[in-house]
């Protein structure tokens, strides 16, 4: 497994916040090397083919630490998700269906952009049904009450279907804020020259910081910070309608602005 410094750092801290079952599964996930192929396939036809941005290791592991943080947020002020309301199941549950569909949501890039969303779902099944049946053996129920939540959770993270639970649309908030200009440094420094959807580059590029924190008047608050206001870019036309079109926006604050100027409320 070739070593990747920024993707291990992603992992301790992903390791960190979790315990119990979530912590054995994240443990499982990080050292199965189908998962990590698939990964970095991803990102050799999102980066070197279609001249886009990072949809490999690093950015699944950045959106399910996003994701899995507001979580807790949500859990430290009494939310209580679906698969807890709806089936009996637990937080720990949760954690696990939006970890596997946040580590797993961009997989089908490793075929094509169009439709990878599908492409996703049939590449990661497997694997949801093989991590599934290593950690719940006894539980067929709970096993498909979690896959089924997975898979909402991959298949909606585009905003081209919609979510109902949380947890799908915790995950598909998580992917969004990943808009940080690190994210758009590989292709930049290996673009040839201008290209379609540069625009995405630019503006990602300007984005110094997302913050995901406890908020004031709602469990969490985003905070973003840019150096130019073509960062707003990222924020209006990627990340503000997944919250639009997510379960979780009764529960955000979404604050945007350049370093030291005045902050944009959005919700």
């Amino acid at each position: 497994m070739i070593r990747n410094h920024k993707r291990e750092e992603l992992e301790r801290r992903i390791l960190k916040s979790l315990s119990g079952v979530p912590g054995s599964v994240a443990e499982s996930v990080f050292g199965d090397e189908e998962i990590l192929a698939m990964q970095d396939y991803a990102n050799v036809v999102s980066i070197m083919r279609l001249n886009m941005n990072d949809h490999g290791p690093v950015h699944m592991r950045i959106a399910a630490m996003n994701s899995l943080k507001m979580l807790d947020l949500l859990v430290e002020n009494g939310v209580r998700l679906n698969l807890e309301t709806e089936s009996g199941l637990s937080a720990d549950d949760s954690r696990v269906a939006v970890f596997l569909a946040a580590m797993l949501h961009d997989v089908g890039m490793a075929v094509e952009r169009d439709g990878h969303e599908e492409h996703a779902l049939l590449l990661a099944k497997p694997i949801i049904d093989r991590i599934l049946l290593r950690h719940y053996p006894d539980s067929l129920r709970r096993r498909f009450a979690i896959t089924s939540t997975v898979m909402e959770g991959i298949a909606g993270h585009m905003t081209h279907r919609r979510v109902s639970s949380l947890e799908a649309g915790l995950v598909l908030i998580g992917d969004g804020c990943d808009m940080e200009h690190g994210r758009s440094r590989i292709p930049g420094m290996i673009s040839p020259g201008p290209q379609v959807g540069d625009i995405h580059r630019y503006s990602a590029s300007a984005v110094e910081k997302v913050v995901i924190e406890k908020g004031e008047s709602r469990p969490i608050r985003i905070l973003i910070t840019m150096s130019e206001n073509a960062g707003f870019f990222q924020v209006e036309q990627v990340l503000f309608p997944k919250i639009k079109a997510s379960p979780v926006k009764p529960h955000i604050e979404l604050l945007a602005g350049k370093k030291g100027g005045n902050l944009l409320q959005y919700i």
